[in-house]
């Protein structure tokens, strides 16, 4: 009898079901498998066609499951393959950097094959040295002028928190005010140097090296003193280099023209590099120049921020690294030449955009930016305008303005 009790008595054969169940090598794990379980028994017994329904259900189920856990797979064989050739070939340019081109700086930096590999990203471990000498010492900063700025420093934050003035004739025309206002500025800026590591801020292990450098640079450069912008460039330097280097790099890279006229705050010359850059913008990107001249969307709303950081605030860090890379091989104009990249990238999305939306855009760029993508876009832009290279149209409009400041007859024709 096919239905009997379990008294001792047979029980019915497996059904088609369950032999399916057993012959099948894979089995998603999630309740879909229940659509081949038998009804309770206080139920009526499935349809056969129901039955044989449920059976195409789950096979067609599992074939889905097999292709995406084969696609999974693949995808993680491909991330696996990709991972281990980056890493071969930063281990390969490791090896030329130490071997070939460090040992030989001053005749192969700038040789063709070095700029191409400057331009594929300088590895981790060889950056600091590369960004030095890159950076050079124009200043002649010793590690021994260092320790005595960063004493002096020392004294000048002990001075401050007791009230005392026995520095202050020391730096004639810098008055006490501005010397608290400067430290207040660094102490509240450090804790908004990449927040997200979590390094820079009180207690991290970055603090006070970072906090040291800042402080000596004011001691160092009592004229320029601290300016918004300088800790994430300090950072970014010490995350490649040890204290007094780090100070050295900085000093330098702050003492070079485009830096000191955005620093110094020199209206004048800021209003000539903006000059400069349009003058690419429209050669490089007409109609989105177009577009931007219509909603009076003038570049110092977006370059202001990405020159005095170096992009290390608006971009991703490892990208921003990437960027100070070719910076070092290239100067201030690669500076302009990024910002046109990331124009010319988002240029469909900003010819969408009104002057707000487009602000808003450009002062928070999207996180997920893409290297590759980006270096793309940039190696796309010519930084030449009638014949004139960056340096000589800066040239130009620098000479076009002294003489308009002198009031030239010349010009008033």
């Amino acid at each position: 009898m096919e239905y009997e009790d379990k008294a001792g008595r047979p029980s019915k054969p497996p059904s088609p079901k369950q032999n399916v169940r057993k012959n099948l090598d894979f089995e998603p794990l999630s309740t879909t498998a229940l659509i081949l379980e038998d009804r309770p028994a206080n139920l009526p017994a499935k349809p056969a066609e129901e039955a044989q329904k449920h059976r195409q259900q789950y096979e067609e189920m599992v074939v889905q499951a097999k292709k995406r856990e084969l696609k999974e797979a693949q995808r993680r064989k491909k991330q696996l393959e990709e991972r281990c050739r980056v890493e071969e070939s930063i281990g390969n340019a490791v090896l030329t950097w130490n071997n070939e081109i460090l040992p030989n700086w001053e005749t192969m930096w700038c040789s063709r094959k070095v700029r191409d590999l400057w331009w594929q990203g300088i590895p981790p471990s060889v950056r600091g040295k590369v960004w030095s000498l890159a950076i050079g010492n124009e200043l002649n900063i010793t590690h021994e002028l260092f320790d005595i700025c960063l004493a002096r420093a020392k004294e000048r934050w002990r001075s401050l928190s007791t009230g005392g003035s026995e520095l202050e004739n020391e730096d004639a025309g810098f008055s006490a005010a501005d010397r608290e206002a400067s430290l207040e500025l660094i102490k509240l800026d450090i804790s908004r140097t990449f927040p997200n590591l979590c390094i820079f801020q009180q207690g991290g292990p970055y603090h006070d090296m970072l906090h040291s450098i800042l402080g000596a640079y004011t001691c160092y450069r009592p004229d320029v003193g601290y300016v918004q912008g300088m800790s994430f460039i300090a950072a970014v330097l010490i995350l490649n280099l040890d204290t007094a280097d780090a100070f050295i790099a900085f000093s330098n890279l702050l003492n070079k023209p485009c830096q000191m006229a955005f620093f110094r705050v020199d209206h004048g010359l800021m209003l000539t590099y903006f000059a400069a850059f349009e003058v690419f913008f429209e050669e490089n990107l007409p109609k989105l120049f177009a577009h931007f001249k219509k909603n009076n969307l003038t570049p110092d709303i977006y370059l202001i921020d990405w020159i005095f950081t170096l992009y290390s605030k608006s971009l991703p860090l490892d990208l921003a690294c990437r960027i100070w890379d070719v910076f070092c091989r290239d100067g201030e104009e690669f500076l302009f030449r990024t910002a046109l990249g990331i124009l010319k990238l988002f240029e469909d999305i900003l010819t969408k955009m009104d002057f707000i939306h487009m602000a808003q855009f450009l002062t928070r760029l999207p996180e997920d930016l893409p290297a590759e993508e980006l270096f793309a876009s940039i190696a796309t832009i010519q930084m030449q305008s009638r014949n004139k290279k960056w340096a000589q149209v800066l040239t130009a409009l620098q000479k076009d303005s002294r003489e308009m400041e002198k009031g030239s007859p010349a010009l008033r024709h």
